[in-house]
């Protein structure tokens, strides 16, 4: 066997690998996995950085299910609080980001970058601080939600927008 065909051999090999253990890429037989419910995704935020007035951090979600199932591009965001889940100011606006069909394994994340102001950068009369208990998530293309805890303050009017969130990709 020629260098040239033992080296296409082990490049086909790898990826054949990285399919079978992240699942297909986008547009690779995609369209024949089921849609990711509500029910086949936990999801959970993790911090990761701050500056300035802004906090970072990510969504992720989980697929908890015993089979593959396919998600992709914004799901919804928002603050909720007063202990019943009522959303607390503005949804997240959606920053322009690549949007995929991702493949998601049992096991496997996506995850959602987000972005949130400090609501004390604005003037109280115009922001009407709330305290919040924590974000309501929506998978993409449901109406059902979940409650993910992060106590913070927000902001009750919906004129001023405090979070954003990019689409989902792999971690």
């Amino acid at each position: 066997m020629s260098s040239t065909r033992i080296t296409r051999f082990a490049v086909a090999l790898v990826a054949s690998a990285a399919v079978t253990m992240l699942g297909a890429p986008a547009g690779a037989d995609a369209s024949d996995v089921r849609a990711c419910t509500n029910a086949d995704l936990s999801a959970s935020y993790h911090a990761t950085d701050a500056a300035m007035s802004h906090r970072y951090g990510r969504i992720v979600l989980t697929n908890t299910s015993d089979s593959a199932c396919s998600t992709g591009g914004y799901g919804g965001l928002s603050y909720v609080g007063h202990g019943d889940g009522t959303q607390v100011g503005a949804a997240a606006e959606r920053d322009p980001s690549t949007v995929r069909t991702l493949v998601v394994q049992p096991g496997a994340r996506v995850v959602s970058r987000v972005s949130e102001t400090e609501a004390g950068v604005y003037p109280k009369k115009a922001c009407h601080p709330t305290k919040v208990d924590g974000f309501r998530v929506y998978v993409p293309n449901s109406t059902e939600s979940q409650f993910v805890a992060h106590p913070t303050t927000g902001c009750s009017s919906s004129s001023v927008e405090l979070l954003s969130h990019r689409a989902l990709r792999r971690p």
